[in-house]
């Protein structure tokens, strides 16, 4: 048994001083006041700092230099897997953007493959389209974009029984209450976005059972005063989760302050870096759909300008959200670790060792536990 000391200890609600995490020889780690500690315990202190569960990341399109729609398979999503743990991502979601059937079927069978074969951080996958909407498809390609059929529905349920945690982004333009019945009757968690809905269509998709708005406030119709978009019902719906890009591009903060403190329901809104091939890498472009896209002064952007995924870790996200949003440390910490990891069927396991991370107090940098 090992205790770490002298850094404050996140336990998925609270900063705690004056306490310290034990770690057993198992690798289960416990949360105990330092003074309380039994003589004797082999200690390791720490110069300050914040220990942590990793984060956990629900929408992931690429990393290391690689894209998911480039080559769904094994080995990106090694690449990808190890690019984000470098950034204390402790489990993501792959995410495919709109692509044929095809590529939803390789990533299905990909994924399928690395959760059997447990590669680290893989924690299930998230299809992002092609059922959105084309009025509202941001970077996705729109002669790809269509409506749900009975074939995808088939696809879907076939998928969810061996992968747990998966995500399906659609427009309820093109899937009806009664197919996001069927899917979230299936285990799969349907969550709205790339949608120009009404407020009452998006009420009637998350009454069928959708519980999740992708990326709020991008791609989707906006909240004004007697429309209030897929946006106000995100918000107003008592059992639905949001996810957000707190980069300073995607979102003004004073959007992120109103949309806190008008969330209705006890489901949170949860941080996520639709992060790209550029995360963990020095890459300076790439392609998607044989288009490419421009990474620029914190920027991702098709050549028309069009924003394109985010070049953003979960930790420059939990700083912006303290540092800029004026949020309390202990608040988007949870959005990074526990919120996230809450929303899905097969939670990853955030108390052993090996899923601890230090994280600097000014949030500049951040160590893996077993690495110190």
């Amino acid at each position: 048994m090992i205790a770490y000391t002298g850094a404050r200890v996140f336990n998925g609600q609270t900063l705690l001083v004056d306490h310290a995490l034990v770690v057993d020889a198992g690798g289960a780690t416990n949360i105990m006041p330092q003074a309380e500690l039994p003589q004797r315990t082999k200690t390791h202190p720490l110069a300050g700092g914040i220990l942590s569960p990793g984060f956990v990341d629900l929408q992931v399109n690429g990393g290391g230099g690689v894209m998911l729609n480039s080559a769904p398979d094994l080995a990106t999503l090694r690449i990808m897997a190890t690019a984000h743990r470098r950034l204390g991502t402790h489990a993501l979601l792959p995410t495919l953007i709109t692509d044929t059937p095809a590529h939803s079927r390789a990533a299905i069978a990909a994924v399928t493959e690395a959760l059997h074969q447990g590669i680290p951080g893989i924690a299930g996958l998230h299809l992002e389209g092609p059922h959105l909407s084309v009025a509202r498809k941001g970077a996705h390609d729109g002669n790809l974009i269509r409506s749900l059929t009975a074939d995808d529905i088939s696809m879907l349920t076939d998928a969810v029984a061996q992968i747990p945690n998966l995500i399906m982004t659609l427009a309820p333009e093109n899937a009806t209450p009664d197919q996001i019945a069927a899917l979230t009757e299936a285990g799969v968690l349907v969550s709205l976005g790339h949608s120009d809905c009404d407020y009452d269509t998006a009420m009637r998709a998350f009454d069928a059972g959708a519980r999740m708005a992708t990326h709020l406030f991008n791609a989707m119709s906006q909240a004004n005063a007697r429309a209030p978009g897929l946006v106000g019902a995100a918000l107003d719906h008592p059992r639905v989760a949001s996810g957000l890009i707190a980069d300073g591009v995607h979102v003004h903060p004073a959007m992120i302050r109103a949309a806190l403190a008008a969330n209705r329901g006890a489901a949170e809104v949860f941080l996520v870096t639709d992060a790209m091939a550029t995360g963990g890498s020095d890459i300076t472009s790439f392609t998607l759909n044989d288009r490419e896209i421009l990474r620029r002064e914190g920027r991702l952007t098709l050549a028309d300008g069009t924003l394109a995924g985010a070049d953003l870790s979960l930790l420059q996200a939990v700083r912006y959200m303290h540092e800029t949003v004026g949020e309390p440390l202990e608040r988007p910490l949870a959005r990074a670790t526990v919120i996230p990891a809450g929303m899905l069927p097969k939670p990853p396991e955030l108390d052993q060792a090996t899923a601890m991370i230090w994280i600097k107090d000014d949030l500049s940098e951040l160590h893996w536990l077993t690495e110190l």
